[in-house]
């Protein structure tokens, strides 16, 4: 799918996160596995702090003033808000020991948001954000997934 050029640092951010999650939703149901994978994905959420702040506030923000008169962006932003809420949660768990459900629930929840955002999020962003807005998006995500020749 063709990615409007400020947001292609962040979908290259998507690539392992789809990666990790695939595996693990095939996690079995031993402690070596299930401990691995779960430090996986935790890791990998941790790391992508970054990542979500641009989404929570520059996108987000850059979108509100859209939402009330179109459904689209109301309805990116219900799921964005949701899926981000999810996402917190199920690593924010408490318990002593992860089971593989949490594991897969982890997993899944990772995946469908990262396909979410590049199927949904992420073209409504390229139509409805300026030039302005967008180069704001690129200026804030990390130098170490941008491109030499994608200097803006």
């Amino acid at each position: 799918m063709k990615r409007t050029k400020q947001l292609q640092p962040l979908s290259r951010q998507h690539h392992l996160g789809l990666n990790l999650s695939h595996h693990a939703k095939e996690c079995g149901d031993n402690p070596e596995e299930i401990t691995k994978h779960w430090q996986i994905l935790t890791s990998y959420l941790a790391d992508m702090h970054e990542h979500f702040r641009i989404e929570d506030n520059l996108i987000v923000n850059a979108l509100l003033p859209y939402q009330s008169a179109n459904p689209e962006v109301a309805s990116v932003l219900a799921t964005l808000e949701k899926q981000h809420r999810l996402l917190y949660e199920l690593t924010t768990n408490s318990d002593d020991k992860i089971t593989v459900i949490q594991v897969r629930k982890l997993a899944t929840s990772l995946y469908d948001h990262i396909r979410f955002e590049e199927r949904e999020l992420y073209p409504i962003v390229g139509k409805y954000l300026t030039e302005e807005e967008l180069d704001a998006i690129y200026k804030a995500s990390p130098d170490d997934i941008k491109h030499i020749d994608e200097q803006r």
